[in-house]
């Protein structure tokens, strides 16, 4: 079984490798956009002296790799190698293939799409490419609480200005900047989903038929919590609801029907996990 899953995430690895490498080709280096990392480093280096970029990004990796032999799990370190001679070896197999486009807002938005696609992949799989990802993880095995994100940003940012710099062209980093906005929104979209859900707070004298209009009109449950009013310090029953964005409307003509003096909180909920959500709909039933 633990070969199986090896096999599976170095495939899944080489695929990651695949998109990225498609949206760094194809769209952000003809347009000499960057999206961070090793791959802004090598994009300076291809314009400036013509280097192939994924045989500089290989060369980049090296140090690391060396450096995180004994710091990182051997599965991990295994799948990183695979990463970053796939993404490595088809970045410079896709250059050769002629550019998408060279509007530079459409090449911002579509390799950024992809290439937040491919290390979505990446994320799933628990692999890397290389880069300013392995070199959080080696700042990690040497201080587990080290915070990453604000390295990672710090990076990106840095490479993204050094663009703008040797290639002379503000531009650039505006472009750039979009690509790794949208890079990170598709991570945040597929690993969180887009049906947001809504959570409704609600406080009433008349829950339970608040409770039961919502089961029999909307198909959606709800459930009591005990709580107390701290101004008048009685007891009350707060009703919690999950429901999806279509269904918010009608839950609110309900409850100014039955109570136009409830008090009603609606938040947004990232993921709701459990029956009636998030699962096969042909077993969906009522959330109780």
């Amino acid at each position: 079984m633990e070969v199986l899953k090896f096999i599976k995430e170095s495939v899944g690895t080489i695929i990651a490798a695949v998109i990225i490498a498609l949206g760094t080709s194809l769209f952000l280096l003809p347009n000499q956009l960057s999206s961070g990392g090793f791959s802004g480093i090598a994009t300076i280096t291809y314009y400036l002296f013509n280097l192939p970029m994924g045989a500089v990004i290989l060369i980049l990796n090296i140090p690391l790799f060396l450096l995180s032999i004994f710091k990182i799990g051997k599965r991990f370190f295994s799948k990183a190698l695979i990463g970053t001679f796939s993404l490595s070896y088809f970045i410079d197999l896709f250059t050769k293939i002629p550019p998408v486009t060279h509007d530079r807002l459409l090449a911002s938005i579509y390799g950024g799409i992809l290439i937040g696609i491919g290390t979505s992949i990446l994320f799933k799989m628990d692999s890397s490419t290389g880069g300013s990802d392995l070199i959080t993880f080696l700042a990690k095995s040497y201080n587990p609480n080290f915070k990453s994100g604000g390295l990672m940003i710090a990076v990106d940012a840095l490479i993204v200005v050094l663009n703008v710099i040797f290639l002379r062209e503000v531009e650039i980093g505006l472009y750039s900047a979009i690509a790794i906005f949208l890079s990170g929104k598709m991570i945040d979209i597929i690993f969180e989903g887009v049906n947001f859900t809504k959570l409704l707070v609600i406080i009433s004298d008349k829950n339970e038929e608040i409770s039961k209009a919502i089961g029999e009109d909307v198909d959606r449950g709800s459930t009591g919590l005990r709580g107390k009013g701290m101004y008048k310090q009685k007891d009350k029953l707060v009703l919690l609801c999950a429901a999806g964005r279509g269904d918010i409307s009608k839950i609110k003509d309900i409850i100014r029907k039955i109570d136009p003096h409830a008090f009603v909180i609606v938040a947004n909920a990232r993921e709701v996990l459990g029956r009636g959500f998030s699962i096969d709909k042909s077993h969906a039933v009522k959330a109780e």
